[in-house]
Protein backbone atom coordinates (compact mmCIF):
# COMPACT_ATOMS: atom_id res chain seq x y z
CA UNK A 1 0.00 0.00 0.00
CA UNK A 2 1.03 4.10 -0.38
CA UNK A 3 1.36 6.31 2.57
CA UNK A 4 -0.92 8.83 2.31
CA UNK A 5 1.44 11.49 2.98
CA UNK A 6 4.16 10.69 1.21
CA UNK A 7 3.31 8.28 -1.48
CA UNK A 8 6.19 5.93 -0.52
CA UNK A 9 5.37 2.19 -0.32
CA UNK A 10 4.80 0.70 2.75
CA UNK A 11 4.35 -2.91 4.57
CA UNK A 12 0.24 -3.64 5.10
CA UNK A 13 1.62 -4.66 8.96
CA UNK A 14 3.42 -1.14 9.44
CA UNK A 15 1.02 1.31 11.71
CA UNK A 16 3.03 4.68 10.36
CA UNK A 17 5.40 5.13 7.17
CA UNK A 18 8.91 4.73 7.90
CA UNK A 19 9.95 7.35 5.45
CA UNK A 20 7.77 10.46 7.06
CA UNK A 21 6.29 8.98 10.31
CA UNK A 22 2.67 9.47 9.04
CA UNK A 23 0.38 7.13 11.25
CA UNK A 24 -0.94 4.97 8.69
CA UNK A 25 -4.70 4.25 9.14
CA UNK A 26 -6.75 1.41 7.98
CA UNK A 27 -10.57 1.01 7.06
CA UNK A 28 -12.02 -2.70 8.27
CA UNK A 29 -14.81 -1.30 8.25
CA UNK A 30 -14.98 -0.67 4.77
CA UNK A 31 -13.90 -4.12 3.98
CA UNK A 32 -16.62 -5.22 6.93
CA UNK A 33 -19.29 -3.09 4.26
CA UNK A 34 -17.91 -4.71 1.11
CA UNK A 35 -18.72 -8.24 2.71
CA UNK A 36 -21.68 -6.98 3.90
CA UNK A 37 -22.61 -5.65 0.48
CA UNK A 38 -22.01 -8.69 -1.27
CA UNK A 39 -23.70 -10.32 1.18
CA UNK A 40 -26.86 -8.33 0.88
CA UNK A 41 -26.32 -8.49 -3.22
CA UNK A 42 -26.59 -12.35 -2.84
CA UNK A 43 -29.96 -12.52 -0.80
CA UNK A 44 -31.54 -10.07 -2.92
CA UNK A 45 -30.84 -12.54 -5.55
CA UNK A 46 -31.94 -15.28 -3.95
CA UNK A 47 -35.40 -13.07 -3.06
CA UNK A 48 -35.48 -12.80 -6.61
CA UNK A 49 -35.23 -16.26 -7.57
CA UNK A 50 -38.00 -17.38 -4.52
CA UNK A 51 -40.44 -14.83 -6.61
CA UNK A 52 -40.20 -15.84 -9.77
CA UNK A 53 -40.75 -19.77 -9.08
CA UNK A 54 -43.87 -18.63 -7.44
CA UNK A 55 -44.61 -16.90 -10.20
CA UNK A 56 -43.67 -19.59 -12.46
CA UNK A 57 -45.59 -22.55 -9.87
CA UNK A 58 -48.64 -20.08 -9.51
CA UNK A 59 -49.16 -19.75 -13.45
CA UNK A 60 -48.73 -23.90 -13.72
CA UNK A 61 -51.67 -24.14 -10.87
CA UNK A 62 -53.70 -21.89 -12.27
CA UNK A 63 -53.12 -23.36 -15.71
CA UNK A 64 -53.33 -26.93 -14.50
CA UNK A 65 -56.81 -25.64 -12.98
CA UNK A 66 -58.28 -24.28 -15.96
CA UNK A 67 -57.62 -27.46 -17.62
CA UNK A 68 -58.67 -29.84 -15.14
CA UNK A 69 -61.76 -27.45 -15.11
CA UNK A 70 -61.99 -28.13 -19.27
CA UNK A 71 -61.07 -31.63 -19.26
CA UNK A 72 -63.73 -33.27 -16.11
CA UNK A 73 -66.62 -33.01 -18.48
CA UNK A 74 -65.24 -34.91 -21.28
CA UNK A 75 -64.11 -37.36 -18.53
CA UNK A 76 -67.39 -37.92 -17.15
CA UNK A 77 -68.88 -37.73 -20.74
CA UNK A 78 -66.22 -40.64 -21.12
CA UNK A 79 -67.39 -42.36 -18.35
CA UNK A 80 -71.00 -42.57 -18.39
CA UNK A 81 -70.61 -43.28 -22.49
CA UNK A 82 -68.97 -46.50 -21.04
CA UNK A 83 -71.57 -47.25 -18.26
CA UNK A 84 -74.13 -47.03 -21.05
CA UNK A 85 -72.42 -49.70 -23.00
CA UNK A 86 -72.26 -51.91 -20.34
CA UNK A 87 -75.84 -51.31 -19.43
CA UNK A 88 -76.39 -52.21 -23.03
CA UNK A 89 -74.24 -55.26 -23.09
CA UNK A 90 -76.63 -56.66 -19.57
CA UNK A 91 -79.24 -56.67 -22.02
CA UNK A 92 -77.88 -58.13 -24.76
CA UNK A 93 -77.02 -60.97 -22.41
CA UNK A 94 -80.53 -61.13 -20.71
CA UNK A 95 -81.78 -61.16 -24.46
CA UNK A 96 -79.77 -64.28 -25.41
CA UNK A 97 -80.71 -66.18 -22.05
CA UNK A 98 -84.19 -65.56 -22.94
CA UNK A 99 -83.59 -67.46 -26.28
CA UNK A 100 -81.50 -70.26 -24.79
CA UNK A 101 -84.78 -70.55 -22.32
CA UNK A 102 -87.14 -70.90 -25.79
CA UNK A 103 -84.60 -73.25 -26.54
CA UNK A 104 -85.08 -75.49 -23.79
CA UNK A 105 -88.50 -74.82 -23.16
CA UNK A 106 -89.95 -74.00 -26.20
CA UNK A 107 -91.73 -70.83 -24.74
CA UNK A 108 -90.09 -67.97 -23.18
CA UNK A 109 -90.36 -67.45 -19.87
CA UNK A 110 -93.58 -66.26 -17.92
CA UNK A 111 -93.01 -62.38 -16.37
CA UNK A 112 -94.21 -64.22 -13.60
CA UNK A 113 -95.71 -67.66 -11.85
CA UNK A 114 -98.43 -67.79 -9.55
CA UNK A 115 -98.63 -70.24 -6.31
CA UNK A 116 -102.11 -72.27 -5.73
CA UNK A 117 -103.77 -69.31 -4.13
CA UNK A 118 -103.17 -66.96 -7.20
CA UNK A 119 -100.58 -65.29 -5.81
CA UNK A 120 -97.54 -63.71 -7.96
CA UNK A 121 -94.64 -66.27 -6.76
CA UNK A 122 -91.70 -66.74 -9.11
CA UNK A 123 -90.03 -63.81 -11.04
CA UNK A 124 -88.61 -64.31 -14.71
CA UNK A 125 -85.13 -62.69 -13.39
CA UNK A 126 -85.12 -66.18 -11.26
CA UNK A 127 -86.12 -67.98 -14.38
CA UNK A 128 -83.27 -67.18 -16.15
CA UNK A 129 -80.52 -67.68 -13.96
CA UNK A 130 -79.28 -70.51 -15.55
CA UNK A 131 -78.88 -68.74 -18.62
CA UNK A 132 -77.12 -65.83 -17.52
CA UNK A 133 -74.05 -67.89 -15.63
CA UNK A 134 -75.69 -68.16 -12.54
CA UNK A 135 -76.88 -71.74 -12.28
CA UNK A 136 -75.46 -72.37 -8.73
CA UNK A 137 -77.70 -69.53 -6.86
CA UNK A 138 -80.79 -71.25 -9.08
CA UNK A 139 -80.05 -74.29 -7.38
CA UNK A 140 -79.73 -73.11 -4.42
CA UNK A 141 -83.29 -71.20 -4.95
CA UNK A 142 -86.04 -72.78 -2.90
CA UNK A 143 -88.86 -73.15 -5.33
CA UNK A 144 -91.70 -74.10 -2.26
CA UNK A 145 -91.49 -70.60 -0.11
CA UNK A 146 -92.01 -67.04 -1.89
CA UNK A 147 -88.92 -64.85 -3.21
CA UNK A 148 -88.40 -63.62 0.74
CA UNK A 149 -89.01 -66.51 2.08
CA UNK A 150 -86.34 -67.41 5.18
CA UNK A 151 -84.02 -69.42 2.39
CA UNK A 152 -84.56 -67.30 -0.62
CA UNK A 153 -84.04 -63.96 0.87
CA UNK A 154 -80.62 -64.88 1.63
CA UNK A 155 -79.89 -64.44 -2.10
CA UNK A 156 -81.48 -60.96 -2.22
CA UNK A 157 -78.70 -58.78 -1.50
CA UNK A 158 -76.71 -57.79 -3.94
CA UNK A 159 -78.20 -58.54 -7.10
CA UNK A 160 -76.65 -60.23 -10.09
CA UNK A 161 -74.46 -57.89 -12.21
CA UNK A 162 -76.49 -59.04 -15.18
CA UNK A 163 -79.86 -56.81 -13.34
CA UNK A 164 -77.83 -53.90 -12.58
CA UNK A 165 -77.16 -50.86 -14.88
CA UNK A 166 -73.93 -49.61 -14.02
CA UNK A 167 -75.32 -45.77 -14.17
CA UNK A 168 -77.28 -46.87 -11.16
CA UNK A 169 -76.30 -45.61 -8.21
CA UNK A 170 -77.11 -48.48 -5.65
CA UNK A 171 -75.27 -51.67 -4.94
CA UNK A 172 -78.10 -53.41 -2.94
CA UNK A 173 -80.85 -56.05 -3.94
CA UNK A 174 -82.53 -53.90 -6.58
CA UNK A 175 -82.56 -53.92 -10.54
CA UNK A 176 -83.19 -51.90 -12.97
CA UNK A 177 -84.25 -53.83 -15.76
CA UNK A 178 -88.62 -55.46 -15.93
CA UNK A 179 -90.74 -56.33 -18.35
CA UNK A 180 -94.27 -55.16 -19.47
CA UNK A 181 -96.92 -57.18 -18.49
CA UNK A 182 -100.23 -57.57 -20.34
CA UNK A 183 -102.66 -60.05 -22.71
CA UNK A 184 -100.59 -59.19 -25.65
CA UNK A 185 -97.16 -58.69 -24.59
CA UNK A 186 -94.21 -61.03 -24.72
CA UNK A 187 -93.83 -62.04 -21.21
CA UNK A 188 -97.23 -62.56 -20.22
CA UNK A 189 -98.23 -62.44 -16.41
CA UNK A 190 -98.81 -65.86 -15.73
CA UNK A 191 -98.60 -67.45 -19.00
CA UNK A 192 -95.82 -68.01 -21.98
CA UNK A 193 -95.48 -66.99 -25.24
CA UNK A 194 -94.25 -68.67 -27.72
CA UNK A 195 -91.70 -67.05 -30.38
CA UNK A 196 -94.99 -67.58 -32.91
CA UNK A 197 -97.30 -65.92 -30.89
CA UNK A 198 -95.16 -62.65 -31.73
CA UNK A 199 -97.28 -61.88 -34.80
CA UNK A 200 -96.04 -58.29 -35.05
CA UNK A 201 -92.10 -59.29 -35.56
CA UNK A 202 -90.00 -59.82 -33.04
CA UNK A 203 -87.66 -57.03 -33.95
CA UNK A 204 -91.10 -54.76 -33.73
CA UNK A 205 -92.04 -55.92 -30.18
CA UNK A 206 -89.47 -55.38 -26.91
CA UNK A 207 -89.21 -57.69 -24.37
CA UNK A 208 -87.58 -55.94 -21.02
CA UNK A 209 -86.83 -51.97 -20.54
CA UNK A 210 -84.90 -50.15 -18.31
CA UNK A 211 -86.42 -49.45 -14.95
CA UNK A 212 -84.55 -47.67 -12.92
CA UNK A 213 -86.63 -45.72 -10.28
CA UNK A 214 -89.23 -48.33 -9.62
CA UNK A 215 -87.12 -49.99 -6.96
CA UNK A 216 -87.94 -53.83 -7.60
CA UNK A 217 -86.02 -56.09 -5.64
CA UNK A 218 -84.94 -58.28 -8.47
CA UNK A 219 -86.26 -61.14 -7.22
CA UNK A 220 -89.91 -60.25 -6.47
CA UNK A 221 -92.53 -61.23 -9.25
CA UNK A 222 -92.98 -57.51 -9.55
CA UNK A 223 -92.71 -55.61 -13.76
CA UNK A 224 -95.09 -53.35 -15.27
CA UNK A 225 -98.26 -53.20 -16.06
CA UNK A 226 -99.03 -52.39 -19.89
CA UNK A 227 -102.44 -50.40 -18.97
CA UNK A 228 -99.97 -47.67 -17.51
CA UNK A 229 -97.99 -47.56 -19.88
CA UNK A 230 -97.98 -43.99 -22.13
CA UNK A 231 -94.32 -42.92 -22.83
CA UNK A 232 -91.04 -43.69 -21.77
CA UNK A 233 -89.14 -41.81 -19.31
CA UNK A 234 -92.21 -42.12 -16.70
CA UNK A 235 -90.26 -42.59 -13.57
CA UNK A 236 -93.67 -45.37 -12.26
CA UNK A 237 -92.66 -46.96 -15.47
CA UNK A 238 -89.81 -47.32 -18.02
CA UNK A 239 -86.97 -44.88 -17.07
CA UNK A 240 -83.23 -44.90 -17.13
CA UNK A 241 -80.06 -42.85 -15.51
CA UNK A 242 -79.56 -42.03 -19.30
CA UNK A 243 -80.01 -39.10 -20.93
CA UNK A 244 -82.69 -38.74 -23.54
CA UNK A 245 -83.79 -41.82 -23.59
CA UNK A 246 -84.31 -45.48 -22.43
CA UNK A 247 -82.58 -49.14 -23.89
CA UNK A 248 -85.34 -51.97 -24.69
CA UNK A 249 -84.71 -55.18 -25.49
CA UNK A 250 -86.74 -56.15 -28.55
CA UNK A 251 -87.67 -59.57 -28.49
CA UNK A 252 -85.33 -60.60 -31.48
CA UNK A 253 -82.46 -59.82 -28.40
CA UNK A 254 -81.23 -56.64 -29.90
CA UNK A 255 -80.74 -53.45 -27.71
CA UNK A 256 -82.23 -49.88 -29.04
CA UNK A 257 -81.96 -46.98 -27.09
CA UNK A 258 -85.49 -45.17 -27.50
CA UNK A 259 -86.06 -41.59 -26.88
CA UNK A 260 -87.71 -40.13 -24.83
CA UNK A 261 -89.89 -38.32 -27.12
CA UNK A 262 -90.89 -41.07 -29.03
CA UNK A 263 -94.98 -40.87 -29.38
CA UNK A 264 -97.51 -42.93 -27.40
CA UNK A 265 -98.54 -44.38 -30.49
CA UNK A 266 -94.86 -46.07 -31.12
CA UNK A 267 -94.50 -46.82 -27.13
CA UNK A 268 -98.30 -49.33 -27.34
CA UNK A 269 -96.99 -50.49 -30.91
CA UNK A 270 -93.55 -52.06 -29.19
CA UNK A 271 -95.12 -53.00 -26.06
CA UNK A 272 -97.71 -55.64 -27.70
CA UNK A 273 -96.76 -58.28 -29.88
CA UNK A 274 -100.00 -58.86 -32.31
CA UNK A 275 -101.30 -55.69 -33.03
CA UNK A 276 -100.48 -55.18 -36.12
CA UNK A 277 -99.10 -51.53 -35.87
CA UNK A 278 -95.95 -50.94 -37.84
CA UNK A 279 -92.93 -48.87 -36.33
CA UNK A 280 -93.10 -46.33 -38.89
CA UNK A 281 -91.24 -43.67 -36.79
CA UNK A 282 -89.09 -46.10 -35.26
Amino acid sequence: MLCPSCAEKVSSTDSECPYCGEKLRRSPASKSGSKKKRKNGGSSGGQTMLIVAAVVFGGLFVCGGIMAALLLPAVQQAREAARRTQCKNNLKQIGLAMHNYHDTFLLFPAAHLNDQQGQPKLSWRVSILPYVDQAPLYNMYNFNEAWDGPSNSRFLNPAPQVYVCPSYPSTGPNTCYATITGDHTVLGAGKCVKMMDVTDGTSNTLMVVEACQLNIPWMKPQDIDAATVTRFGDPNGASSKHVGGVHVLMADGAVRFVSLSASPQLVQALITRDDGAALLDF
